[in-house]
Parts: structure tokens; C-alpha cells; sequence
């Protein structure tokens, strides 16, 4: 978990895939949960991962992120790739927050998401820089972090005001607690 070194119990292992139990709740984190990161941080990678949530679920891939005590969420430092039920989540009306989305940057040209209880495949390509995020088999998303084009999209952004957000050229990568029931599995990173 994020700033420890233990994983929360609300996270379960059980028929091949990863899951958050957010039967307990405090506001919209899981208690006893939390984000979940890789022990390693990456670069340049390739990441394959199935994922479902429950109807009207929400939660997020998210990168680089820097692991410091002056950051409170893996948010304040990493991009996300959005993952949501768009027809059943709130979120799911707002264009930059749907499935495949860079969350509240850049809106996805199709929607390819299955619904809430079905399985999608994702796919997240990081590469000097220049990033990539595939749902069902289409590219959804493409950018290029770090110029001042970036720079311009976080200051149009609801992070704006977080001055190490999507600066880290590598970090850890996370699996968002936004406490709904979300599962994972066949996770793959290749280094490039």
C-alpha cells in the first residue's frame, strides 16, 4: 500500500485475480485498503492487465508516481488511466473521466468499455515519454508528457494546483482504491 509496507486486507486473492472487498467503508477509500503499488518503479513499460468492476464502479491505473510523505495519494504525483463503468458512474457523463480516459486530461476517441461485471483488456504503453493507453484492442489515447504542451494540459487540469503532478519521469504504478469493488488479473509489465 501506498507509504507502507504491508498490503490492506480489504485487497483478496481468490480464483486467479486481485480484488478490492469495500464492504467497509470510510468516505471513498476502502478501510483497511488503499492504493496498491509496485514494489519496483518503471520507466519505459509496457503494461497488460484484465480488469472489471462492479455496476457503477470506479478505480484507476495510475503511473510515475513518487512514494513521499509529502504527498498524501498517488494522485498528487501520477497520471491515471480511468477505469469505470461509464454507464452506471456519475463520471461516466464527464468526457475526460470515462474509461481509457488520462483522468481529467484527455478524452478517449471511442468508447470500447465494457459494462459494469464484464472484463476488459487494458494496455498502457510508456516510452520516453510518449504514452499510450488501448482498451479492447483500440488506441484510445495518445500524448507526450513533459513538454510544455503537458505542462499547459495540468494547468487546464483539477490538478493544477499539485506542483509534482505527472513531473516524474519513472515512478511506481498503483491500483486505485476508490472504494468499489474492482477486480484484476493477467498482469503483465515488459521493461522497453
Amino acid at each position: 500500500t501506498f507509504k507502507k509496507q504491508t498490503i490492506g486486507s480489504a485487497w483478496k486473492v481468490a480464483n486467479g485475480t486481485l480484488y478490492l472487498d469495500p464492504s467497509k467503508k470510510k468516505d471513498w477509500q476502502t478501510i483497511d485498503g488503499g492504493d496498491i503499488i509496485t514494489d519496483q518503479e518503471y520507466e519505459n513499460f509496457e503494461l497488460t492487465f484484465d480488469w472489471k468492476v462492479i455496476k457503477g464502479g470506479n478505480s484507476g491505473l495510475i503511473f510515475n508516481i513518487v512514494e513521499d510523505e509529502k504527498y498524501e495519494h498517488v494522485w498528487h504525483t501520477g497520471p491515471e488511466m480511468q477505469i469505470l463503468d461509464n454507464l452506471n458512474h456519475p463520471d461516466g457523463q464527464i468526457e475526460t473521466h470515462r474509461a481509457g480516459d488520462l483522468y481529467d486530461m484527455i478524452a478517449t476517441k471511442y468508447v470500447t468499455v465494457n459494462a459494469g461485471g464484464k472484463w476488459n483488456q487494458a494496455r498502457l504503453v510508456s516510452n520516453k515519454g510518449k504514452v499510450e493507453h488501448w482498451l479492447n484492442g483500440h488506441k484510445l489515447v495518445e500524448y507526450q508528457m513533459h513538454g510544455q504542451t503537458w505542462k499547459d494540459m495540468i494547468k487546464n487540469s483539477k490538478f493544477k494546483d499539485m506542483p509534482d503532478f505527472g513531473s516524474a519521469k519513472k515512478g511506481h504504478l498503483a491500483l486505485q482504491d476508490h472504494g468499489d469493488k474492482v477486480w484484476f488479473k493477467n498482469m503483465k509489465i515488459k521493461k522497453l
